[in-house]
């Protein structure tokens, strides 16, 4: 454990930061995009590492910070659960683009996108014009 001076000293360096990129200085933990958000503090992210684990949202930003779905999260790793993480921070759109310009993200991040559907959904529904013929209201 770590001594309580210790820790008054680094979260007193974190508060004069004041930067919300602060893990950027240490080693980052695991940068995820939210693929679905379930309910009850819980949402589904994908890792930019390639695997998708089901992620929990931490006390400090539940009703303060809200996550959408394709939002680029900042997400601890649990030593014990490899398919389970914990949300540390949620980066904003402009955040999210000095990230990919820095390099941290790969470039096949998608930042800011709210299209869930993927191409060519559309197709599916086909509409029949039923009522357009010319019938005259009176034959019927």
């Amino acid at each position: 454990m770590c001594s309580s001076q210790f820790m008054w000293t680094f979260k007193l360096l974190l508060s004069k930061l004041n930067n919300t990129l602060y893990p950027f200085l240490f080693p980052p933990p695991e940068y995820a995009q939210v693929i679905k958000m379930l309910g009850n503090g819980r949402l589904e992210a994908m890792c930019f590492d390639g695997i998708k684990r089901l992620c929990h949202i931490r006390g400090k930003l539940r009703k303060k910070v809200w996550i959408n779905t394709s939002d680029i999260i900042l997400v601890g790793l649990r030593d014990y659960q490899d398919n389970k993480a914990d949300v540390i921070l949620k980066y904003n759109a402009d955040e999210a683009r000095s990230l990919k310009a820095y390099g941290e993200l790969p470039e096949h991040a998608k930042i800011n996108e709210t299209d869930t559907f993927g191409p060519g959904d559309d197709d599916e529904i086909q509409f029949d014009d039923i009522g357009d013929d010319d019938e005259d209201i009176d034959d019927i």
